[in-house]
């Protein structure tokens, strides 16, 4: 049975326009599986075509020539014709392969592509396809689609009451808090949420895991396996805290090169995220160390083997602020996303930028807070513009953290 995801409406809405379609994301996410809905949806009323470029036949043809596409569909004369490539980083040169069918073909053919981050990895993608392409990466489950794919379809309905209505107590408050405490140990892998036993899910994870050093280490060409296993795994350890490359790479005994390197790996194989820090011209501001976060809980805990339930972790206070990370990369540019910290150690976790001067500030704390802090007054005196909120998971019914953080939220 197909659980449609967020993204879907996005994707959809694009298929009708000239550039071409391209959905990335970490592997397993449900890429192939949003492609093929697609395809089934557009090929019962339009001329539609599906490929995957793991097929040998397919692949070997395609290298020889962008035309020889039309060995397997048929040549665009008239009307318009859409063809849906999985796994599109095989060919052995995807963006030439994208680019020559655009130019020739103009608006009688329109692709629609799964690409890994091999493929978004190459330069030549963001150069030679602007203005031919619009990627759209497909993260893992959402605390929502969480929900639907665990078939709690009255929770779901009963976290949006809660959001539409922050002044409303909800009845299942306990129920919603255990659901969310699953979530944040497991994370959000489409197989790992349709697994209700523990085991299995730790077991699918640690698969999940070895498949993602075997693939996509070896297709980014990492050399020294184990050295890049220990950076994730000690970037895992300081989740939500600042990155020091020269302590990393001290610690590793790696050139600073290559752990530049290496991080880069992670970022681009969308497993890890680099926030970089906020500030307006202030010296005692001035922090350059970005704050490590993960794109998803499952993956950082199985890096760590840890497993335990969320209450009884001592580090589920990284895990709810990685949470809200996540939460937030849902309503936002990554480049929006900033943490602010001065020179003297006051921080506040996330700072988003709307407009020039204007925004909002959100303070992560897993208990509620008894008085205010310096950090929170230092930061609405200098900023104004910015409305200051603080996000806790406790001792705050009902939870802020269930509330939407929307954009227009001031």
């Amino acid at each position: 049975m197909y659980i449609p995801r967020e993204l879907e409406p996005a994707v959809r809405k694009h298929l009708e326009r000239k550039e071409y379609t391209v959905i990335t994301g970490a592997r397993q996410t449900g890429k192939t599986t949003l492609l093929k809905h697609l395809y089934r949806e557009v090929k019962s009323g339009r001329p539609a075509f599906y490929l995957s470029f793991e097929d040998v036949d397919i692949l070997t043809r395609i290298n020889r020539h962008p035309e020889e596409l039309f060995a397997f569909v048929p040549r665009p004369e008239g009307e318009k014709i859409y063809v849906f490539i999985d796994e599109i980083q095989y060919a052995a040169n995807p963006t030439n392969f994208l680019k020559y069918l655009f130019d020739t073909y103009d608006d009688r053919l329109k692709v629609v592509a799964t690409g890994s981050s091999v493929f978004y990895m190459d330069e030549k993608f963001k150069d030679s396809l602007a203005g031919r392409k619009r990627i759209f990466e497909l993260k893992t489950l959402n605390f929502c689609e969480w929900l639907l794919f665990q078939r709690e379809d009255e929770m779901l309905a009963e976290l949006d009451l809660i959001r539409r209505h922050p002044e409303y107590i909800s009845p299942f408050h306990r129920r919603l808090t255990a659901l969310f405490d699953e979530f944040a140990v497991f994370g959000g892998y489409p197989r790992v949420a349709l697994e209700e036993d523990p085991d299995e899910r730790m077991a699918l994870l640690k698969e999940l895991k070895n498949a993602f050093l075997k693939r996509d280490i070896t297709e980014t060409g990492v050399e020294q396996t184990e050295k890049f296993y220990q950076l994730f795994t000690l970037l895992a350890a300081q989740t939500g805290n600042l990155l020091n490359r020269n302590e990393l790479a001290s610690i590793l005994h790696l050139s600073h090169k290559t752990v530049d390197r290496y991080l880069t790996v992670l970022q681009k194989t969308f497993h890890i995220a680099l926030v970089r820090p906020f500030y307006a011209n202030v010296r005692k501001e001035l922090t350059k160390m970005p704050k490590i976060y993960f794109k998803d809980n499952g993956m950082r805990n199985v890096v760590l083997n840890r497993f335990y339930p969320f209450r009884n972790r001592d580090d589920n206070g990284a895990l709810f602020e990685n949470y809200i990370y996540r939460r937030l990369t849902d309503l936002y540019d990554a480049e929006q996303i900033r943490f602010w910290r001065t020179a003297d150690g006051k921080e506040i976790d996330f700072v988003i930028t709307r407009a020039f001067g204007e925004g909002a500030a959100y303070e992560v704390k897993l208990r509620c807070p008894r008085k205010k802090e310096r950090a929170l007054e230092v930061f609405r005196r200098a900023y104004p513009g910015y409305t200051v909120q603080i996000v806790t998971y406790e001792n705050q019914p009902p939870c802020l953290w269930f509330l939407k953080l929307e954009k227009n939220d001031r």
